[in-house]
């Protein structure tokens, strides 16, 4: 089996379900299609990062490829760029419910299962102060909606519906099933 990512996120929640599997990160454009909504942007991305490492695949290999955006309001929140752009979307975020949507695709030679899994989270109201503090503990920095559910930014979540793993980038319930019905 191979994992096109290289999310360590994503490393650690597979292991979770199967210890036998290669990391190979997809190297794909990553931008966002005109008028494209979070669960199309995530399954294309999914699929195309699977078939951008489908050269390395053995016959019948499974070929797991994911994304995952975080949306408020119908905008896309990906990583933020810089500081003003953190706080941007942590403004959006703040005492708000957002959605966090993960395609993943399991591509066995040319054939591709493609789901998309959406968690909704909510966050109590934030302060500027534990903002800042977050963005310079540089956990924000590579991750989508800028905040990761399993550091630093658990203690801002009040609620979420729906599945947790999927929020830390790898819905495994859905995985699982996608893998067991590719063999």
């Amino acid at each position: 089996m191979i994992l096109a990512s290289q999310s360590p996120r994503r490393r650690d929640l597979l292991q979770l379900i199967t210890p036998d599997f290669r990391v190979i990160p997809a190297d794909i454009d990553e931008s966002l299609g005109d008028g494209e909504e979070p669960d199309q942007f995530v399954s294309r991305l999914a699929e195309a990062k699977a078939r951008a490492v489908a050269s390395y695949a053995h016959i019948g290999e499974p070929i797991i490829g994911s994304d995952t955006t975080v949306s408020v309001d119908g905008m896309i929140l990906n990583k933020p760029s810089d500081l003003d752009d953190f706080l941007s979307m942590m403004n959006r975020l703040s005492g708000r419910t957002h959605q966090v949507y993960s395609g993943i695709c399991v591509l066995v030679d040319d054939r591709a299962d493609v789901q998309v899994v959406r968690t909704d989270v909510t966050f109590r109201e934030l302060t500027r102060e534990e903002r800042l503090h977050y963005w310079q503990t540089g956990e924000p920095k590579d991750k989508a909606g800028g905040y990761g559910i399993q550091g630093l930014a658990a203690r801002f979540v009040q609620s979420i519906q729906g599945s947790y793993t999927n929020v830390v980038g790898l819905p495994l319930v859905e995985l699982e099933a996608m893998l067991n019905n590719a063999s």
